[in-house]
Order: structure tokens, then sequence, then C-alpha cells
């Protein structure tokens, strides 16, 4: 049975609701039936029949042919399966557009699966002396992803580079002998990876001089501060600020390969050099590069679907030139030499994309499949309406998943974005290279709906609307109505992707209107070494927001964060969650009826979390807190963090000792129980390091089941297959230093 595509708003809003697609009425009698062409990858001509298909080319011709002739009929076009090479773009707009109540689709014909792909096979490899294989890489190529049998390659890194070392300034850093730079053939073709705080910054060496390397411009000149172009006045975040720590690593040379699955791509000579992974003959792999940035582009477009469709190997190509990649939030970057004094991101960059709207009325994409992408997977831009992308499969993308709206805070009424709609899609694994970026990004959008999303192990957040900051040009926006409900995000801001200050739902801007409702967040900043990584974050001047139903777990900071006393009247109510939060700076705001500093979920909670997302029903269960009716005690007190601080529920809360040698914290479980796990949050300052927990039954610990962590005690750490009886727990801390702990929870 075809799907129909299209539906009256408030009719598709509550079928979406019951987790059903719309539906269009059926089509007046006298309509004549859907007119089909066909097209494949080895397509030509113009009949576009089944026997003989054409080009996308050619089938786009067939269907404006059709238009002309019965601008009234729908009209579809079936794509044949096969990977389908897209050299440039397939463009469609209002003249390949539905009329008079007709729709025109792009779809997948039966039981086939079409891709397009924006890739170069590379071809000609052969091996070096040193395990290591080379290919020649075509003109218009730049290699900066390889894929070797469809498994995304890693470009060669190095270690990271500390502040001390690789000090930066306005006009370059040191460090070039330290990290050996200064030895390498050609250090030029290599980029710095930068990550402070919320931002990414990659810029391309151009020079070295004994110990200095000076970079790409004016990339280097746009991540450093000092332009009045990279964000608030207050923002401490260039590479040049006291929030710099260092490089994260230097990238892409061929002296960095020691490691399978590692390559290098030398531009002067436009070779790629790989170190193949075990099992990969070079002779017989398939190894792509992506080529072209942009798939399909819908300008003006309206009535007319992508369905079962598949986008893979597009490029991003920004990274490559001067500008660089200056990461601003949320995958968003800085680029040219000058521009105005920009303090609401008002010029900002979006990322290049597969799929790019741009002025759509009434497009939908459908069962598509974004995969192996080298920049964004779709984009709806510059007053794009009325549109959707719904039941797809966003992954292994590099930058952000979908970017849906403009940084203009003040479009006219052609260009404001209003009515769309992204729901139940699957988003995983994205942000692979661009790690400063988002799985969905809003930016100023009205009445958007973004609804039963799947979002999972994503570096930063999971989901950002909104833009502007607190800036006075910002304070007014285009942006209200913008619905985030139903969705399941977990395993967000990665610890190991070292992004900082976001959240699994982030918002910004005044949004009367707006919900945020029956959404199962879980694993935000999870295992992290600071406090960091927010359930909802309603940050800077996020207003009159309504956060309810949600149920909220394990996150590094707080469930829920309405920080600015800028951000007015926002209502959080009704949440479960097993934390506590700090009552609300914002003005006006309340908190009321919220379940908080649960052990376990109650059958309300479970309920709201089964039915999140886009289609997981199980709900990872959290297990009984055996310390929570415990007695707390500890070897001495600082001030007035008392030992039952950290049984209180609440990880924004900490107990600590004085620092001396030998220092403990211990709970009293009231009677021996069997013990399976033990959790440790980190008090605020980090405090625990070396520590060491023992599991007893009788209070002298004489024969206790101990074991002992390595190093900065984590938001958590998480002591699992125990196997342990006891009725003390005790954490202590061998060296000089105190014990301090936000949280400890015993599991059976």
């Amino acid at each position: 049975m075809k799907r129909p595509l299209f539906a009256a708003p408030l009719a598709a809003a509550a079928l979406l609701t019951a987790g059903l697609s719309p539906a269009v009425a059926a089509p007046a009698a006298h309509r004549a039936p859907t007119a089909v062409s066909y097209a494949s990858p080895t397509g030509s001509g113009s009949l576009c029949t089944r026997a003989r298909p054409c080009s996308l080319e050619g089938a786009r011709a067939s269907v404006r042919a059709r238009i002309a002739r019965s601008p009234g009929r729908d009209l579809r076009v079936e794509l044949l399966g096969g990977t389908y090479p897209m050299t440039s773009p397939l463009r469609l707009g209002a003249a390949d557009s539905g009329r008079d109540g007709a729709t025109v689709s792009w779809e997948a014909a039966p039981g086939a699966h079409p891709v397009l792909s924006g890739g170069e096979t590379l071809r000609g490899w052969h091996e070096n002396g040193d395990g290591t294989w080379s290919a020649p890489v075509p003109a218009g190529t730049d290699a900066r992803q390889l894929f070797v049998n469809g498994v995304r390659a890693t470009r060669a890194r190095g270690a990271a580079c500390s502040a001390e070392v690789c000090d930066a300034d306005k006009d370059g850093m040191s460090g070039a002998r330290a990290t050996g730079i200064d030895g390498w053939a050609d250090a030029t073709g290599a980029e710095a990876v930068i990550k402070v705080r919320w931002r990414m910054y990659r810029c391309r060496v151009t020079a070295v001089h004994g110990d200095r390397m000076t970079f790409a411009e004016p990339c280097w000149k746009n991540a450093s501060s000092g332009t009045g172009r990279t964000g608030p006045s207050w923002d401490s975040t260039a590479v040049d600020s006291s929030g710099y720590t260092g490089v994260a690593w230097f990238e892409n040379a061929r002296e960095l390969i020691d490691r399978p699955g590692e390559f290098a791509y030398d531009s002067g000579g436009r070779t790629v050099t790989y170190l193949p992974r075990p099992g990969e003959d070079m002779r017989h792999a398939e190894t792509v590069a992506p080529a072209s940035e942009h798939l399909v582009e819908l300008d003006g477009a309206h009535d007319l679907s992508l369905s079962g469709l598949g986008f893979a190997y597009a490029a991003y190509d920004q990274p490559d030139t001067a500008d660089g990649y200056v990461g601003t939030q949320a995958g968003l970057t800085l680029t040219g030499e000058s521009g105005p004094a920009d303090m609401s991101g008002s010029h900002y960059t979006e990322p290049a994309a597969a799929v790019t709207v741009r002025g759509g009325r009434r497009v939908a994409l459908e069962r598509d499949t974004f995969s192996r992408l080298g920049g964004a997977g779709v984009i709806f831009q510059q007053g794009t309406r009325d549109s959707s992308v719904r039941h797809s499969r966003f992954t292994g993308i590099s930058s952000g998943a979908l970017y849906i709206g403009d940084t203009d805070p003040h479009p006219t009424a052609a260009l404001t974005g209003s009515g769309n709609t992204v729901a139940y899609n699957t988003i995983d694994h994205t942000g692979l290279d661009y790690t400063d970026s988002v799985g969905i990004w809003a930016g100023y959008e009205q009445h958007l709906t973004l609804d039963h999303n799947t979002l999972r192990d994503l570096p930063y957040a999971g989901i950002s609307v909104g833009w502007g900051w607190n800036q006075p040009n910002a304070r007014t926006a285009e942006l209200h109505g913008n619905r985030i409900t139903g969705n399941r995000i977990s395993d967000v801001m990665r610890v190991a992707d070292g992004q900082h200050d976001g959240g699994a739902v982030y918002t910004q801007g005044d949004q009367p209107g707006a919900v945020i409702a029956d959404n199962y967040i879980d694993r935000a900043a999870y295992g992290n070494t600071q406090l960091d990584g927010n359930g909802v974050y309603l940050d800077e001047q996020s207003s009159h927001i309504t956060v309810e139903h949600n149920v909220v777990t394990r996150v590094g900071f707080k469930w829920v964060s309405n920080w600015a006393d800028y951000g007015i009247d926002n209502t959080v109510r009704g949440n479960w969650t097993d934390t506590s939060a700090p009552a609300p700076a914002g003005t006006g705001s309340t908190l009321s009826g919220n379940h908080t500093g649960l052990d376990t979920l109650p059958a309300a909670a479970l309920a709201v979390a089964a039915r999140a997302g886009a289609g997981a029903p199980a709900v990872d269960p959290m297990l009984p807190d055996l310390a929570r009716a415990g007695h707390a005690t500890q070897s001495t007190t600082d001030g007035t963090a008392t030992a039952d601080a950290a049984l209180d529920g609440d990880t924004t809360t900490d107990s600590g000792t004085t620092a001396r040698p030998g220092s403990w914290w211990q709970v009293d479980l009231g009677r021996v129980r069997s013990i399976g796990s033990v959790e440790l949050w980190n008090d605020a300052s980090m405090t625990t390091k070396d520590a060491v927990v023992s599991v007893s039954t009788t209070p002298d610990f004489a024969h206790a089941t101990t074991v002992a962590l390595s190093g900065s005690v984590l938001r958590p750490s998480v002591l699992s297959g125990l196997r342990a009886r006891g009725r003390y727990v005790r954490v202590t801390a061998p060296g000089g230093a105190g014990v301090g702990l936000a949280d400890v929870r015993v599991h059976p």
C-alpha cells in the first residue's frame, strides 16, 4: 500500500500523537491515476519506463513535461535499486512541484534500495614498504574522509598537547619541537584540532619556523579573541582565551599513521595513504572518498516528497579551505575575513548537507537513510514551512543530522520558518568529525514539532532549539510555539568527546508557548570529570517554556537547569528524576509537583519512558539504592559538608572531609545485604582521588572486599559485578587528600 505523504496540519498533528503518519483524503473521482516515471543508475533516454528507465535528470525532464500537460495529476518517480553517482546535485524547484492539489514524489521502487552517492571510488592502490598502501586521488576530491568496504577510516591523529607546550596566541602556537612536527616532511596538510568548552576548531598548519607554527587565515584569526565576531561579549572560548587547555590532537600527516584503520591525505601530491585493518586486502577493497557536497537541492519546491531513498558519501568542503572549521555552537561556524560585530549568531554558517531545502513548502522526507556523510544530513532553511522529516535513519555522519531554520532573529515573512515537523526518526553516531555539532538543531523557528525521535551516542547535545543568547537584537525573535515531545535521548555529551556546557535538550531564546514534554532522557555527560551535562538545559534567555512529564535519569549535573535570571517565566512540573536541582534562577520560573531523588521509577514514569522515541520501548531500569535509608559518617567534616549530603539523592550537594591521611566516608546499611554494585559521584571540586572502596559485614572491616580506583573518581564511577555481602560500605583516600562525594549509591 502506498503511504500518503501530505495532510492538513491539525490532522497531521493528531496522527503524530498517535504514532501514525499523516494521510490525506482520497483523491477526487475525476483525478487521473498517478503517472509513474522510472530512473536507474545506468538509465538514459527519455522514455522513463520500467523497461527503459531514465537517468535522474531524464526523469526530472519527464516530470516537468507531465506537469505542463496535466498540472493537477499526481506524479511519481520510482528509483530502481543501485548506486546513483552524484557528481552534481539533483536540483528540484517550483517547476518540479505539485500543482492544483497534486503531489510529486521521488521514491524507491518496491523492494529497491537506491542510494544517491557523492563518493569517488579510489583505485590504483599500491603497497609501500612500511605496511601502508597509497592510491591517487582524482581532482575535485579532497579525501577528508575515507571509507574502506563501507567502514569509516580514522584520519591519522597524534597525542594531545597541553597549553603549556602548545601555547596559543593570536599569531600562532608553540610546540613544533615537542610534538615532532618540526621534523615532518610536510606539515602544511596537518590540522590542529582544538576543543574549548562547547566549541571545536580545526585550522590547517601553514608553516613551521623552529618551535612556532602558523595557521591558515582567516581560520586562526576567527578562532582567536578580539574580532568582535565570535560570540557574546562574555565569551571566553577562543583559542587564546583562559578556557584553552591545549590541542586535542594534530591530524592528517603521514607521520601520524601508527594504527590499523588510519589514513592521511597529501593534497599536494593528491595521494591518500592508509594502514589496512586485519583482513583488508587493498587490491580488492572498495574504497570511497566523499567528493560532491550536495546530493539533492530543493529550491522553492512544494508538494514534493523524497521517500525510501539512501544518501551517502556527501562531502563538506569548507574545513579544507582557508576558513577551516571555527565552531561557534552546534556545528555552525564563523567564516570570512571580515564581517559585522555580531553577538547573536546571525552571520554564522551552517554545514553542507546531503539534502538542502530552501524556501520549501509542504516538502516531505520519509523513510530515507542518511549515512557515511562528511557533513550534515538535512537542512531546512530560508523560510521552509509545513515540511517534514519522518521515519528516517541518520547514522555515521561527520556533523549534525538535521538543521531546521535560520539564524536571523528578524526575517521577512517569506523567510520565516514555520510548521515544520521532525518525527519518528532514529539518529545515532553523528558528530563524528565535528563533535560540537548536535543531533537536531533548530534556529529561529515557529510551531516546530520534534516528536518521538530516538537520539543516542552523540558527542554533544541531542536536541537544540533557539538561538541568540541574551543579545539585544535577539530578544524579540521569531521564536514561539515549538514542541519537543516524546523523544528518547540517551548517551549524549559523551565524556570521551570533550565537549562541555550542554544538555540532552538545550534551548535558547524567548519561546512563548514552547513545550518540552514526555521525553525520556538517560545518561548525559555520564561519567564526566566536572560539574557538567544537563538533562533539560534552559540556557541564557530561554523563557516562557513549559517542561513537564519528562523522565530524566543518570545525568552528569542537573536534571533541569534554568540558571540565568534573564530566562523568565519557565514552568517545570510533574517530571521524574533520580536527582534533585536547586531552585531555578530564572525570574518568575517555578518548579512544582516534580518527583526528584528517585532510586527507582514509578509505573507512570516507566510508561512515559516506554512510549518515548521511534519504536524502542525498552527502558534501562534503575536499581534500588540500598544506601538511601542508611546512616552516613565520615572521619572529619569540612565546614558544612556533612556526610549525609552523599545520601540525599542530590548530585549537586556534597559531603566532604578535611585533607589528611586515611580520610574516609562510610554508610551503614542497617543490616547485611547482597551488594552487586557501588556508584560514586565525586564532589564539585573533584576532591576524591585514588579511592579504595571497601564492603564489610563488620564495622572493623577486618575481612572486607576492597576495590581500588586509580585517578579521580568520576561523576559517576561505577564498580559493578562486586558479588559482595556487607553492611558497611567505606570510601577511603589512602593519601593525604580528603574524601568529597556528591552521591553514593549501593545497588543489590
